[in-house]
């Protein structure tokens, strides 16, 4: 299990890239899937609506959120030509979905990578960086978005197991170094952009981590707020 780990973000030939991370240089991606539930009555789905963080139909086309963490806040947008993924990011934010998920995957001069739920629970460390929802997104890789510093993209399996390069349901990394990941420009759907909170990025980047690149200190998503 602990391979499929490295199989989940990033293209296998990343090895052969030059990242400058003072980790072994790994790819990764994930892609699970989930549908929605719903409910039947009234009384149900007034209390699902009450249980979320926010109203999704309250944001504009391209929302700008703050991602809570345990090292400090990055505020990110959301961009209005990946709808796919702009859509999803919100509907998992809003249902509290990311709150008190570790940062999985960090290495320097690269990227750091969030979302997924298994690292909720300690008892399922063996199966970090494989979690997510039970659907995958179809891609939405637009030239224009590359990976910038500061860029927010989706993570993936890779391709000689996923050729439509479609997006994991959940997990998504923040790009540290855009001379470490600028080889992933045209693979991966990039969905947004850091606006603040860069130093929050290096610094997650710069802690110490194991042999699968997991952080030694937990660093969290306390929570994910719109900003209206």
């Amino acid at each position: 299990m602990k391979s499929k780990i490295f199989a989940l973000i990033l293209l296998v030939s990343l090895t052969a890239a030059s990242c400058g991370n003072r980790n072994s240089q790994k790819t990764s991606s994930d892609g699970t899937a989930a549908s929605e539930a719903t409910t039947d009555t009234t009384e149900n789905t007034k209390t699902m609506d009450s249980n979320l963080a926010f109203d999704p139909a309250s944001l504009p086309e391209e929302p700008i959120f703050e991602i809570h963490t345990t090292e400090g806040t990055i505020t990110i947008l959301l961009y209005a030509d990946t709808p796919l993924h702009r859509d999803n990011f919100v509907k998992l934010a809003s249902q509290h979905y990311y709150d008190s998920v570790l940062f999985h995957r960090v290495i320097y001069n690269f990227m750091i990578q969030t979302g997924d739920p298994n690292t909720k629970d300690p008892s399922k460390e063996d199966e970090y960086g494989n979690g997510g929802p039970d659907y995958t997104i179809p891609a939405e890789i637009i030239p224009a978005h590359t990976h910038k510093k500061g860029a927010v993209a989706a993570a993936r399996l890779g391709d000689t197991a996923n050729p439509r390069r479609e997006s994991s349901g959940s997990q998504f990394y923040i790009v540290q170094s855009e001379e470490g990941c600028s080889h992933l420009n045209g693979a991966y759907t990039v969905f947004g952009e850091t606006l603040d909170g860069f130093e929050v990025i290096d610094r997650i980047a710069s802690l110490r981590t194991n042999a699968m690149d997991r952080p030694l200190k937990d660093v969290r998503i306390i929570s994910i707020t719109p900003v209206l």
